[in-house]
């Protein structure tokens, strides 16, 4: 109405001047009760045949500028019908007229919306923002939601343009994003923000009380409801609101219906852009409102613990945190960013969301991460000491790093994760935790590294780091040259306590042992000065009561004419401890180059002592890598 008026004089006052203007006596409209539809005159017919005027009717029960408009009372009574006419020399006022409704026809008032919203005839009923002073939301997961400009009722509507809304859609701008109000606390502060009493007790009114927003303070006035339009037109009085929109909206009473049950209430207005959203785009804000009813007689349901994450703060034997990084004593392995998969998540009460880059493209993710991703590793290592190294776009960066088993902390001596200067992801810190671990599948899952923690949402930022190499066995390029893996056929390989010993050993190949006939590798590829790394993985194992439940494990080797030789006892460079079911690594650095074998085993000595059923035990050979 406010917008025909200003469009009025605009078009008929270009002088800036007012034309003449009309005297009461001039103003030509009727009001007619129709009696052929209603026996009690419930139906008036307004009609302004003013030329050249716009309208402006108020009959009581709501208002309107239409030149043929009708009303229709469901109460009887008297109703006072004014009649003002915009005119190019201003708005003039005609004598109101009265008329009497002398039965009630309640045929107007009967569909469930009116019902769900006022009780229905002779009743009142009252509604609640659904957010109280406590911050708690009882049946909404928040008390404000964001719809596209030509979103609506719920129940209706067809597909989006995307086809990604079914339902409550109404042209191209259609979208929705439902917040929960704990995660979003920004939306509006915790509070009683009042009530809303539609009443349908001799007429259809309603009273709103603004608790949040003084100078609203009480309103009473008139409502009326479009059962076919699904809208609520609400006169002398404005629906329930936070103070940050308050001058977002020129009409707090013109509002579109998106849900109206017995207890539950979704209202919504255009966000325009004025007031404090002037800067925003235009959205539809809607506001969700919970019945007195259900408000007395909601109880908490019962607590739900949350799904975790599987690998949610995760719980490591002594050591075994250790293992993992390194592949145990003497040992090293290489991690990459998971550029490929899902690299970065946010972790909210033990939940990540993320399911791969695309779903972090729209936040933090982006193709220049991707291509550092591709180009950078980071290796623990355990080679005369605890080392870390970053590699990030080729150059290397050397430090150390410790371990809090208590707390999954790992502490990188001047040193970081791998980075981004450019991105607010930046991992910047030298403590990371691991937020997500895998004690029997790392090999597939890898690690979630935790970089930042806000403990108000309980939420970390975390990046997924995997094994790095080829076969994902965490080889890769090696102190002086790159690894390179020889050929392994487990179906050939034996294992078992092969010489009475009380040693479990690993026959990788024996020139005297059950292997020389059918080697299950070429050794003749075994020519390597640097450096020689086996990974395997055990499982199966029980150990008998008693047991040490720690064995020390060593490669024993020979070359092909025996001038290098390495009976490792447990306790030298490359050499590791088992305890139990797992993936360990050994390794061998010969004083010259070695060239091809006659013994290639590794032994876990006096393990096959302690193993209650060593049949039950199954072992294979995940990698065999040389450093020439």
């Amino acid at each position: 109405m406010l917008g025909a008026l200003v469009l009025f004089f605009s078009c008929t006052n270009d002088d800036n001047e007012l034309g003449e203007k009309l005297d009461p006596s001039d103003l030509d409209f009727t009001v007619v009760q129709d009696y052929s539809i209603d026996q009690g005159g419930n139906t008036v017919i307004l009609t302004n045949n003013t030329p050249r005027t716009i309208p402006v009717w108020d009959y009581g029960t709501g208002k309107s500028n239409k030149a043929i408009d009708t009303v229709r009372f469901a109460f009887a009574g008297e109703y006072v019908i004014k009649f003002s006419a915009v005119t190019a020399g201003g708005v003039v006022e005609a004598e109101p007229v009265t008329i009497t409704v002398t039965e009630n026809n309640f045929d107007y008032v009967t569909n469930p919306l009116w019902v769900n919203i006022s009780g229905g005839v002779g009743n009142s009923k009252r509604w609640y923002l659904d957010l109280d002073a406590n911050g708690l939301s009882r049946y909404f997961a928040g008390p404000l939601y964001f719809y596209g400009t030509n979103n609506g009722w719920l129940e209706g509507g067809g597909p989006s343009a995307d086809g990604s809304q079914q339902s409550g859609c109404y042209g191209d701008d259609c979208w929705n994003w439902n917040p929960d109000w704990p995660s979003n606390t920004w939306i509006m502060d915790a509070a009683n923000y009042g009530y809303m009493e539609f009443s349908l007790d001799g007429g259809p009114f309603v009273t709103v009380n603004h608790l949040t927003i003084p100078t609203l303070g009480s309103q009473s006035g008139t409502y009326y409801l479009d059962v076919n339009a699904h809208t609520l037109s609400m006169f002398d009085a404005g629906m329930i609101h936070n103070p940050g929109y308050d001058s977002c909206s020129s009409n707090w009473g013109d509002i579109t219906i998106f849900s109206l049950t017995e207890e539950t209430m979704q209202l919504g207005v255009i966000r325009e852009q004025i007031g404090s959203c002037a800067s925003e785009g235009p959205a539809m804000i809607v506001y969700n409102f919970i019945s007195q009813e259900y408000l007395d007689n909601w109880t908490p349901p019962d607590p739900v613990e949350p799904e975790c994450d599987a690998g949610f703060e995760p719980t490591f034997a002594p050591g075994e945190l250790l293992n993992m990084l390194t592949g145990g004593a003497g040992s090293g392995r290489f991690w990459k960013l998971d550029g490929d998969g899902n690299p970065v998540d946010w972790v909210i009460n033990c939940m990540g969301w993320t399911s791969n880059s695309s779903s972090s493209y729209n936040w933090g993710w982006s193709d220049e991460w991707a291509a550092i991703a591709d180009n950078s590793w980071i290796r623990f290592d355990q080679w005369g000491g605890l080392n870390y190294t970053r590699s990030e776009d080729g150059v290397e960066t050397t430090g150390t790093f410790s371990i809090n088993e208590a707390t999954n902390e790992i502490t990188l001596t001047d040193n970081t994760l791998i980075q981004n200067p450019n991105s607010w992801m930046n991992p910047t810190t030298n403590i990371i935790t691991v937020v997500k671990g895998f004690n029997d599948s790392y090999e597939d899952d890898g690690i979630w590294f935790g970089t930042s923690y806000n403990a108000g949402s309980n939420e970390w930022l975390v990046f997924h780091y995997e094994l790095g190499g080829s076969d994902g066995s965490g080889t890769g390029p090696g102190s002086g040259g790159d690894g390179t893996e020889i050929t392994f056929d487990n179906s050939l390989f034996v294992f078992g306590d092969l010489e009475s010993n009380g040693n479990l050993r690993l026959e990788l190949y024996n020139d005297f042992g059950a292997t020389a006939g059918n080697p299950p590798l070429d050794t003749s590829q075994l020519v390597f000065a640097e450096k020689i790394e086996v990974t395997f993985t055990l499982s199966g194992i029980t150990l008998n009561g008693g047991a040490a439940g720690s064995y020390d494990a060593a490669m024993q080797y020979a070359d092909a004419d025996w001038s290098i030789q390495y009976w490792g006892d447990g306790t030298g460079v490359g050499d590791t401890t088992v305890t139990g079911d797992g993936t360990y690594t050994v390794s061998f650095e010969p004083d010259s180059e070695a060239q091809g074998a006659i013994v290639f085993v590794v032994d876990i000595l006096g393990m096959a002592t302690d193993i209650t059923d060593l049949t039950a035990v199954t072992a294979t050979i995940d990698s065999v890598v040389i450093f020439e």
